[in-house]
């Protein structure tokens, strides 16, 4: 079974583990605090889990998770993620993550910035829009007529596809969106970013298709 490292453990970060544990996977955590910070999480998840630096998880991770503030990504270790499938998280908050100027005049996006700092990785964009709340309950079973779409976007096919099969076994579908410039469809603020704003409620792929293309790009407001 595969493991899945985690650069990142907070609320978004813990959900995916719990669900990832739950579909029989290993999960190495960390964040920027220390692995002694993650114990209460660890313990939590039980036998498969454990706790280690973001390097190490990187290194153990055959897929690894990037759920961190945007403005931490320069932290992200480079060498322990080459050759890998990077599930990207992150959204774009400029009063947390400060001003960054090719997002504001969106010359880029932001897992296409991950991308660029990870050159040897291969950045899928998964999970920026959806709660951590209610994350692990919408996880559903194959076939559930209650089973939720979740957006992806990457540059590389078989990448994709890797992430496609690692959300089918935690719980939910996959909508191919096209190359990493096209995650801006689901960003924050957009159509697409919203369809999980009623708590519980499942997001059907019409629902999630007819976000995306409603999408307007900041600049066109």
């Amino acid at each position: 079974m595969t493991t899945l490292g985690l650069i990142g453990s907070g609320h978004i970060g813990g959900g995916i583990a719990r669900l990832a544990v739950s579909a029989g996977y290993d999960v190495v955590l960390s964040n920027s605090r220390g692995p002694d910070t993650l114990a209460d999480l660890v313990a939590e998840l039980g036998p498969k889990a454990r706790a280690a630096t973001p390097a190490e998880a990187g290194e153990a991770g055959d897929l690894v998770v990037v759920s961190v503030p945007l403005k931490a990504y320069r932290e992200v270790p480079v060498e322990p993620l080459r050759g890998k499938v990077v599930i990207d998280t992150n959204n774009y908050y400029p009063q947390r993550d400060g001003q960054i100027p090719e997002l504001d005049d969106e010359s880029t996006t932001v897992s296409e910035l991950l991308q660029a700092h990870l050159p040897g990785s291969h950045v899928v964009k998964c999970f920026n829009n959806v709660p951590a709340a209610g994350m692990v309950s919408l996880a559903k079973p194959a076939g559930d007529p209650d089973r939720s779409v979740l957006a992806i976007a990457g540059d590389d096919a078989d990448a994709k596809a890797t992430v496609t099969a690692f959300l089918d076994a935690i719980g939910y579908d996959a909508y191919d969106v096209g190359s990493l410039a096209e995650g801006w469809r689901y960003q924050r603020d957009t159509k697409a970013y919203a369809v999980f704003s009623q708590p519980g409620r499942p997001v059907k792929e019409d629902w999630l298709r007819k976000g995306l293309e409603a999408a307007v790009r900041y600049r066109d407001m």
